[in-house]
């Protein structure tokens, strides 16, 4: 099931999966980039959770002066409004449908599959799982934004999924006013969202990692 594309990590209690996170990273990473988050936070043992860290494609950067990085998309524009190229968006986000699929063909309930993503790979991960056509687990947004207002579709099988959004208070890359004009956009469409801060920058921190791992048990557990 792995590639190169992706980096998965299976449980660490040798059971076999029957439940997954797809992680998504952010501009300039890759798949590892999240890597050491996964023990640092605590799962019980109990639980068996395949964790799937995709890596992006190189593609150019028109805000870091065209040059090739991995990324989920082009931004073109660096300011509040963050004009992004919409077609390599909605690519990430049906690369990600492939992946969610994949899963469910591996045996895993759609319901108990997880979106998550980081920065660009946040706004990837809105777009996923918003728009994917069967019920999902959860979508976590960290430190990240609507890319766009109008491009995503959202699914009638998702109406109700739960969406966790985290963002840093100091955050001076994705300013936090961002992150909450995102939780709040996803409120408005009637999904359930809690927003959560935290005195950090462009980062995660240990309290935060305590409160992934209780919304991961809650939603897989």
């Amino acid at each position: 099931m792995a590639h190169a594309q992706e980096l998965i990590l299976e449980p660490a209690n040798q059971r076999e999966a029957d439940a997954c996170v797809i992680l998504l990273h952010g501009l300039g990473a890759d798949g590892h980039d999240f890597e050491p988050l996964v023990p640092a936070l605590g799962l019980d043992d109990a639980l068996a959770i395949r964790f799937v860290l995709p890596h992006a494609p190189q593609l150019p950067v028109t805000i870091n002066g065209g040059t090739p990085m991995p990324a989920w998309y082009d931004i073109l524009e660096m300011n509040l409004g963050r004009r992004v190229d919409v077609a390599q968006l909605r690519a990430s986000a049906e690369r990600v449908h492939a992946l969610i699929d994949a899963q469910i063909e591996a045996g895993i309930d759609s319901r108990r599959i997880v979106i998550a993503g980081f920065s660009q790979g946040g706004a990837v991960a809105y777009e996923a799982a918003l728009s994917y056509a069967q019920p999902l687990g959860g979508l976590l947004a960290l430190s990240t934004y609507y890319a766009t207002a109008d491009s995503i579709a959202p699914a009638e099988a998702n109406r109700s999924v739960p969406v966790e959004v985290h963002h840093g208070t100091a955050d001076p890359v994705v300013p936090e006013s961002l992150g909450r004009e995102g939780a709040e956009r996803a409120e408005a469409q009637g999904y359930p969202v809690t927003y959560r801060t935290y005195e950090m920058g462009h980062s995660l921190c240990p309290e935060q990692a305590g409160d992934i791992a209780k919304w991961l048990s809650d939603r897989l557990g």
